[in-house]
Order: structure tokens, then sequence, then C-alpha cells
């Protein structure tokens, strides 16, 4: 928690900004050779990613790099969290050929990290965690010097789904606390604070490297964040991540604030004083951004299809 005169000093040092976007949050819109190729790849194989479905801001900047984050089990999701772009509703029936299809598209782009994620599917008796454990295993199969995050659901409190993602050890799983405590209700109001505090600490104390993400600019204060950041590293939480939240429509959460890159490294410092291995903080930092330096081992320079090509 911070002292009572740091967060006296904070505004005036780090200014926020309550009105039109900041010229800090523009982004480069996709081109290029390397974005085609993974819109390509992603389409031939019938495939969904949170870039498109979330409308991730460096979107661009990844594709064009060659790489994406693929979500599985569909594009509906059963919540209806305030502040995600991907559509709520009913979702379709499973689809048990998936697995093998995110396999051949990583093993096409010839990635040698991958970022995996899911829509939530309360409905079914496991969370889609069987769907989770085959794709981590057909990626392995045909890929198998690949580093895997995935970023997974809370598992709606069904624990004993949970061990099928960690029996296959991958070498992040992340889970998103998304934002502050008292915000839940708003922001995530089928989820629960303490749910996703005991989901991280069950892949902790099962010796998996864990890691969490939120989003700044919903109308938290500096001393909530950091009541999370305590939380977390109550639960040894490995990596940390913080981002700027951006509004994906009218129907969506308001932004409250758009938060200065100078309370971002701020927090990145007050993190790392906490104890996590890593803290990646900034405007534009999405949870599977810069996601290969959070495995916690050195990784040869990432090779991504299309490379040197033109």
């Amino acid at each position: 928690m911070t002292s009572p005169q740091t967060e006296t000093l904070i505004p005036e040092n780090f200014p926020g900004n309550t009105g039109r976007k900041p010229e800090w949050l523009k982004v480069k819109l996709p081109y290029g050779y390397g974005y085609k190729s993974v819109y390509q790849t992603v389409e031939e194989n019938k495939l969904h990613t949170i870039c498109q479905s979330g409308l991730c801001p460096n979107m661009g900047e990844c594709w064009g790099a060659g790489t994406a984050t693929f979500m599985i089990l569909g594009n509906i999701c059963t919540r209806s969290c305030s502040f995600c772009a991907v559509e709520t509703g009913r979702p379709g029936e499973v689809d048990y050929d998936e697995p093998a299809r995110v396999a051949e598209a990583i093993q096409k782009m010839k990635l040698k990290h991958c970022v995996i994620t899911s829509v939530n599917r309360d409905e079914l008796p496991d969370s889609g965690m069987r769907i989770w454990a085959s794709t981590v295993r057909e990626v392995k199969k045909i890929n198998p010097e690949i580093t895997i995050e995935t970023l997974i659901p809370d598992v709606n409190d069904h624990w004993d789904a949970l061990d099928l993602i960690i029996n296959e050890k991958p070498d992040v799983i992340s889970h998103n606390m998304e934002t502050v405590k008292r915000l839940y209700r708003t922001i995530r109001p089928q989820a629960k604070y303490e749910r996703s505090l005991e989901l991280l600490n069950r892949l902790k104390k099962a010796g998996i490297r864990t890691k969490s993400g939120i989003m700044l600019g919903l109308g938290e204060t500096v001393q909530e964040v950091c009541e999370l950041m305590d939380d977390l590293a109550n639960v040894k939480l490995d990596v940390f991540t913080m981002g700027q939240y951006l509004q994906p429509s009218k129907l969506h959460h308001e932004v409250v604030e758009y938060i200065h890159p100078q309370l971002f490294e701020y927090l990145k410092e007050t993190g790392i004083s906490k104890g996590f291995d890593y803290v990646e903080s900034g405007p534009l930092v999405r949870s599977s951004y810069h996601s290969e330096k959070h495995i916690g081992k050195s990784l040869p320079p990432l090779h991504f299809f299309g490379e040197g090509l033109g």
C-alpha cells in the first residue's frame, strides 16, 4: 500500500487525461507481408484470435511481426464483462478438431513461443478445460521445441478441471484479475475477486509459473492497485502486467482516465519492489504483449514465418 505522502504527490507529478485520447495511445495501422500472412493462416485454419475479437491496439505490431494470440472454444463468451469486446451469448457446439488446427497454424507460422486464450464457457461442466488440455498436447506434439503461455478463465470453481491444464505443464499459466476488488461487480459481474486469487494460488502450489494482469483507467485508485499487488504477491505471482483500458464501444464501460506513462513506470517499480519476477507496465501493454519475455528462461531470437520475405 502506498503512503499518504506518495498518494498526494502522484496526481501532481503524473497528470492523467480525462478528455480525448492522448498522443501516447496512437498505434500503427495494420500492414505488410507479416500481417497479411497471419490473417491468411488464421482464416485458412478457421481460427479465432483475441487480437481481432478483443480489438487489441497492438494487432498491427504483433501481426506485422508474424504472431498472434489464438482464442479457442469459439468466439462467443458466456459472460458479460463491461470492458470486453468479445461477443456475449450462447456459444455453439464444442469444436473437437480445433486443437489440431491451432497446432498446425503454429507450425505453419514457425513460432518458437505462442499464447493461447479462450472465451468463458460456463455452460460446460469442465469450463472447457478438456479442450484446453487437448490443445496444449497437440501443439507440443508437432511443435516440440515451442514454449506455451495459456491465458485461462477462472474455471467457475471447477477445481478438478483445473488439474487438466496443470497436468499438461505449459510454461506459463496466466489468469487476469482485470481490475481492483472494488470494481468487480461493475466490470466483471460474473467473476469473483477471491476466486481468481484462489486459482492463481492453486497454480503456484502446483509448481506452475503464474501471470496476471489488470487494466488501468476504470476508476481505480493507486492505493487500490497497490493493494491488489499485495494480494498477488501473497499468492507468489511471478509476472504482472498493467495497461490502459480502451473503451470498445459506447455500450461498454467508459474510460474514467487515460493514465500517464510515468505513472505506469511508477507502478512498475512498485510491482518489482513487491517481489514479482517481471512487470510489464505501459499504456499499450496487454497480457500477451512481449509474452516471450515472461517464461522465465532465455529464448533464442524469435523467428516468425514470413521474416525476410518481401
